[in-house]
């Protein structure tokens, strides 16, 4: 009997309720049979059984009992402290962990969109026909590298025209000097009138503009031939390829032969709240700021960056600045237009008291956290707390450092309860039971 009931203690866990419970069935038991007596004795003809009696009598004992137990259980609570060895099954099973002093990193978090620093649709700057495809899809490629090869020979053929061309006009020119130095010499001893040597010099100069016309048209027609040869403009990853071999190009299409992405190194474009800005400008001034990207999640980092620019302007709509990192992106890790989560190394504090997140509870009246006290109890403390990050808590009131606190089994604490420090291996065994 005295088991079960210590195990209704136990479940209700309120010793005052249970305390008022059974002192009630108590007074209704005892109502109950002066009522059977009191009808027996105005009626003279009911008689109370041996079993009706022996329930009494159970009864009677049980709410003696338990009442016996309550009342020394609730004076071992209020009087003196509970002996932790002689009632070690009482102490409550947790985790524990150190306030430590050490370096904690000023991190602010957002969320951003991976941007190449160049992208690139390749066009055609000449009409013709492909001959040559040099590229696959996806394939990455580097600056040089030959891309698309349209057909040259009516290219070819336009340059040797002006260059035959400008042949024709040199040996006109030669003419031309020749008969000028002729004319040069007969005008004096009065063989050749003044004008026939005035038209002279003109057809000389005339001749020597033409042959700077002839130049020119060469140097365009080489230009049009070399632009029958598209190599790439930068080293970056190849798209979708939008043309095949024997398409005809032209020089006014829209759509483009193909987009090249540059991928090493990216830029990573993020928000920040408006607030954070004199921080951040004040910060970067003394040198370029680390930038951490993780998926979106938050699970896995993709890269570690540098931020190098903040927007000349705040977006009044929604109060923040963007913000550009750069990230070598050696793996490929970041993709362009991949949506991701950024973590701004703002500053580091050198001496922060530091505690695991964990041991940070929330109350009616804030903060607070459950200390191991001298004699081996959780003591509570109100806390004030900075910031919270990678699962370390910024302590700024409320905490010593080297004292231990709670970090798991919370729940089952009220201040003044005995503890039993369990190590790690000890939770992980009680888990897989």
């Amino acid at each position: 009997m005295g088991a079960i009931l210590q195990s209704m203690a136990d479940r209700i866990g309120d010793t005052s309720t249970l305390l008022i419970a059974v002192l009630a069935f108590g007074v209704a038991a005892a109502l109950a049979a002066l009522a059977i007596k009191g009808c027996m004795a105005l009626f003279g003809h009911m008689r109370i059984s041996k079993s009706h009696t022996w329930w009494l009598a159970g009864g009677a004992a049980a709410v003696a009992y338990l009442g016996w137990q309550l009342l020394a259980g609730g004076a071992s609570q209020h009087g003196a402290p509970i002996d932790a060895q002689a009632h070690g099954a009482s102490r409550v099973p947790v985790h524990t962990g150190i306030v430590e002093r050490k370096p904690f990193p000023i991190v602010l978090n957002g969320l951003g969109t991976a941007q190449p620093l160049n992208i690139v649709t390749v066009r055609s700057r000449v009409d013709g026909q492909i001959d040559k495809v040099a590229f696959e899809e996806g394939q990455m490629v580097h600056e040089g590298d030959l891309l698309v090869q349209i057909d040259p020979a009516p290219f070819q053929a336009a340059l040797s025209q002006a260059i035959a061309k400008e042949a024709q006009d040199q040996a006109s020119y030669r003419n031309a000097q020749q008969d000028l130095q002729r004319t040069s010499v007969l005008v004096p001893q009065g063989n050749a009138t003044q004008q026939l040597l005035d038209q002279r010099v003109a057809q000389v100069a005339q001749l020597a503009a033409q042959l700077q016309a002839d130049q020119a048209a060469i140097e365009s027609a080489r230009v049009q031939l070399n632009y029958t040869t598209i190599r790439s403009p930068l080293t970056g990853r190849v798209g979708f390829r939008l043309i095949d071999r024997g398409n005809i190009v032209h020089a006014n299409d829209q759509n483009g032969m193909l987009t090249i992405t540059q991928l090493q190194p990216i830029s990573v474009v993020f928000t920040a709240p408006e607030q954070q800005l004199p921080e951040i400008s004040s910060a970067l001034r003394q040198g370029r700021l680390q930038v951490t990207a993780l998926t979106s999640d938050g699970r896995k980092v993709l890269g570690v960056g540098s931020l190098f620019l903040i927007d000349n302007q705040v977006d009044p709509a929604s109060g923040t600045i963007r913000l550009k990192a750069s990230f070598s992106n050696d793996d490929n890790a970041l993709w362009p237009g991949l949506s991701v989560a950024t973590r701004l190394l703002v500053k580091t504090l050198p001496d922060a008291t530091v505690v695991s997140d964990q041991a940070v509870q929330r109350g009616p009246n804030g903060l607070f956290a459950y200390v191991v006290a001298a004699d081996g109890t959780a003591q509570m403390r109100q806390l004030k707390v900075g910031r919270i990050e990678g699962g370390e808590a910024l302590v700024e009131n409320g905490l010593t450092v080297g004292e231990q606190a709670v970090t798991a089994g919370q729940y089952r604490l009220q201040p003044g309860a005995p503890l039993q420090i369990l190590k790690a291996a000890e939770g992980a065994a009680r888990k897989v039971e």
